[in-house]
């Protein structure tokens, strides 16, 4: 039985286009996967590990090759425990909204903690990074106030060009972006914007 794992990092919840297309998504894929399971992750509800002066030297030790003292063994498992959540789906899917031209900070914690050497990546001075995360499909909603299309403005978008590096940096070659923008406008123009990214998300997901 296939996993899908969806995180969602919009606090807006009823109000927000990018939680709006990935339910879409997720109904369709539903729809079409009845016996697959599907785990949410809201990242305005789930508990995260701090990433403190225990975790940041238990990640210097598993650099250098070296052991834990038990403070740093406590903090560490805490970060192999969300790994091991993260990891454990066939396919993934995530929302989010633009902040501040980038990405809401409780996805940037969650990402801090996920991105940790040994769990999805190894590094070798003679192949250097390698993503292990490997052979598994994610798709992203991205919803935007403005529009990133133009060549002015995609220098200000970094939403999605860090997604996609992260996510790239972790493993992941097939990356299915849905991007909602702008959700700023005439009420008429927000809505076909929203129809459109939902049949896209419909697509996706009926041949996820």
């Amino acid at each position: 039985m296939a996993h899908l794992l969806y995180i969602e990092a919009s606090p807006r919840k009823a109000r927000s286009k990018s939680i709006s297309v990935a339910r879409a998504f997720l109904e369709k894929y539903q729809t079409v996967n009845p016996h697959h399971r599907i785990t949410t992750i809201d990242l305005w509800q789930k508990k995260l590990p701090e990433f403190d002066n225990f975790t940041i030297d238990a990640k210097y030790q598993v650099m250098h090759g070296q052991g834990f003292t038990p403070d740093q063994q406590k903090a560490w498992q805490t970060v192999v425990d969300l790994c091991d959540e993260f990891k454990a789906a066939d396919k993934y899917l995530i929302s989010l909204p633009m902040w501040n031209f980038g990405i809401p900070y409780k996805l940037k914690h969650y990402i801090d903690v996920i991105a940790q050497p040994g769990q999805t990546f190894s590094f070798s001075p003679e192949t250097g990074y390698t993503g292990l995360v490997t052979g598994k499909p994610v798709t992203v909603v991205y919803a935007r106030g403005g529009a990133y299309g133009s060549d002015q403005a995609k220098g200000l978008d970094l939403q999605k060009g860090y997604m996609d590096l992260l996510l790239g940096f972790i493993g992941f070659k097939d990356i299915r972006p849905i991007v909602v923008e702008p959700t700023l406008g005439s009420p008429d123009d927000v809505a076909k914007t929203e129809a459109a990214a939902i049949a896209q998300a419909q697509a996706i997901a009926a041949s996820y």
